[in-house]
């Protein structure tokens, strides 16, 4: 066979930017300037030096003194924080789905049109813009054994309440509890956004075969929302994971830690007994284990769809 020449005509041709394209190029470029300067000094470098610490033996006092890998042996024999990170794995496995489940419902009722739907959109939302620890303090005055108002109500049927804050046993579900009223307000927006781009064609569909209300939230809105929700479910996951404010108002992370979240073992490590090297190691473990379980919910996610149409 004899080879085919190629024609001028036939030749890829070199992309070669105008001068107009180019000057609109760098001026892209420097608008981006900030942000990504922004990024590379509050961000980028910070996350180098933690890494590049967790190899140091550091107390703000002294140099660092490089100790190799040192403090990941000390975090693997640690048993407060294995400890720490219990504590952590059931705030966020007791807050995020019972915030997540109340936020859902509490969306549909304000999505059906109700009278003064404004005002109750704005009263749960209201505490979400409240700071934390502003709450926290009103919160703990109502779990006060003596004063408190909850004590207080259940007194009126006979029952003795504990003492919430100082109890090994109800200082957890507390501070859920505190959390889950305070955030609950951003899942419900969320929510509720999602919720008014469903089109009314998929419920009129869904009537004219027969369902009922709870079937047409149950095959309509949840799979039609699911973004939304999935969008929900991690930034609320990884807001739990890094639970600090609340803990250190109400409780200090007692009684006996069983309040103290990993966050807040990283604050102690670093600003109260000054292993700054060691708890650079503590961060970059919570680091490695928020990416991994968000990593593996996006799998989930992606493969979600395609085992449901199976």
């Amino acid at each position: 066979m004899s080879a085919q020449r190629v024609s001028g005509a036939d030749r890829p041709r070199k992309f070669r930017m105008t001068r107009q394209a180019r000057v609109e190029a760098r001026a892209g470029y420097l608008f981006l300037l900030p942000n990504l300067l922004g990024f590379l000094i509050f961000s980028l470098v910070p996350i180098a030096a933690c890494l590049a610490l967790t190899f140091t033996k550091w107390n703000l006092i002294l140099p660092p003194a490089f100790t190799g890998g040192k403090n990941y042996q000390q975090m693997v024999s640690d048993q407060l924080f294995w400890k720490t990170l219990g504590n952590t794995a059931y705030y966020t496995i007791g807050a995020v789905p019972i915030a997540i489940f109340i936020a859902f419902w509490l969306a549909l009722l304000l999505n059906r049109g109700m009278r003064g739907v404004k005002f109750f959109r704005t009263i749960y939302f209201l505490p979400y813009v409240t700071l934390t620890v502003a709450i926290a303090i009103v919160w703990s005055w109502i779990y006060n054994p003596d004063l408190g108002l909850i004590n207080y109500v259940v007194g009126l049927f006979g029952i003795d309440g504990p003492d919430w804050l100082q109890s090994p046993t109800w200082a957890m579900p507390a501070i859920i509890i505190m959390s889950d009223w305070k955030g609950i307000g951003y899942p419900m927006l969320i929510f509720l956004a999602a919720l008014q781009g469903v089109p009314e064609e998929y419920y009129e569909s869904a009537k004219i075969d027969g369902a009922n209300w709870l079937q047409r939230v149950t095959h309509v809105t949840v799979p039609t929302i699911a973004p939304a929700t999935f969008y929900i479910i991690v930034i609320s996951f990884i807001g739990a994971m890094q639970g600090f404010d609340q803990f250190y108002v109400m409780t200090k992370g007692g009684p006996a830690y069983a309040t103290t979240t990993i966050v807040m073992y990283i604050y102690q490590q670093g600003f109260q007994w000054f292993n700054m090297g060691y708890a650079a190691t503590l961060a970059v473990a919570l680091f490695l284990v928020i990416s991994l379980i968000t990593a593996l919910m996006w799998r989930v996610n992606s493969r979600g769809p395609s085992l449901s149409a199976n």
